[in-house]
């Protein structure tokens, strides 16, 4: 069964200080669901707590760094105590890096997986145990990213790490088919978001100037973070397997299935409009 009401229901969202996180927190507190809010960056969840209780409805903030397991156990824990199990549950955390494979370091790889690969997996294996024993309909939603259907040039361990998450969620969603879970993967496109205006991390060899030629791409052509909050609320009411959300984000998902030589030249062709090339 879907989840079609979400009055008195919790939600916790991570990464909800900005962004695709912030405008789903506000989404589901539109439509009466209780929040929790988590993110590493805690001055910026205030507002959101008081922008989500204007609403009529409570906010738990919490600062969490997802990557570190520890500290994931024992949020969980503090939902679960403050709130019981969630009934949805939205791994969203995410951080990038932009630069040409040989033209970049290394270091920023194993932060980039412990976040938007590990970050997920630590909110699953630490919420979905409650979430499964509470009964009743639950939702999780990964949040990956178009590229992890098929990457960018410059954006290769952001990419990889998206990639990671849909397909691990695909066997998650075999895992769990005989549970009172219901599991959505969310891939959204180009996003005008602060994850592109304040990148995790940029190679020495990227310009200014390509930088300011990517931000006014998104800017320009990004949807706003609100279109995918909105389809997030959607898949969860009628229990969605996959979210394609953003410009042209579902023809490139189905072109891929035709032609990977075609979409190869679409995204060499794309990466150059959005100054990654």
């Amino acid at each position: 069964m879907a989840i079609t009401t979400f009055a008195d229901k919790t939600v916790v969202v991570t990464g909800a200080a900005s962004g695709i996180g912030r405008a789903t927190a506000m989404a589901f507190a539109r439509e009466g669901a209780h929040i929790v809010a988590a993110d590493l960056h805690t001055d910026a969840l205030e507002p959101v707590r008081q922008e989500v209780e204007a609403l009529g409805v409570r906010c738990m903030s919490y600062a969490v760094d997802v990557a570190d397991e520890a500290a994931m156990k024992t949020f969980a824990a503090a939902v679960q105590s403050r709130f019981g199990a969630p009934h949805v549950l939205i791994n969203n955390a995410g951080i990038g890096y932009l630069g040409l494979f040989l033209r970049s370091d290394l270091e920023h790889w194993q932060r980039i997986l412990d976040v938007n690969v590990m970050g997920v997996v630590h909110g699953c294996y630490f919420f979905l145990p409650m979430m499964i024993a509470a009964g009743g309909p639950r939702h999780l939603l990964n949040v990956s990213s178009s590229a992890g259907n098929f990457p960018s040039p410059s954006m290769g361990a952001y990419a990889a790490s998206k990639g990671a998450v849909s397909i691990w969620t695909e066997g998650l969603k075999m895992e769990l088919a005989d549970s009172n879970v219901h599991v959505t993967t969310v891939c959204p496109g180009v996003i005008n978001t602060p994850i592109v205006r304040n990148w995790a991390g940029v190679a020495p060899s990227v310009s200014d100037e390509t930088l300011a030629k990517m931000r006014d791409y998104y800017q320009r052509e990004g949807c706003a973070p609100e279109v995918v909050a909105r389809a997030m609320v959607k898949a969860v009411r009628k229990n969605g397997d996959i979210v394609l959300s953003g410009p042209k984000v579902g023809l490139a998902y189905h072109v891929r299935r035709v032609s990977v030589k075609l979409i190869r030249a679409i995204m060499i062709d794309f990466s150059r409009k959005a100054g990654y090339l």
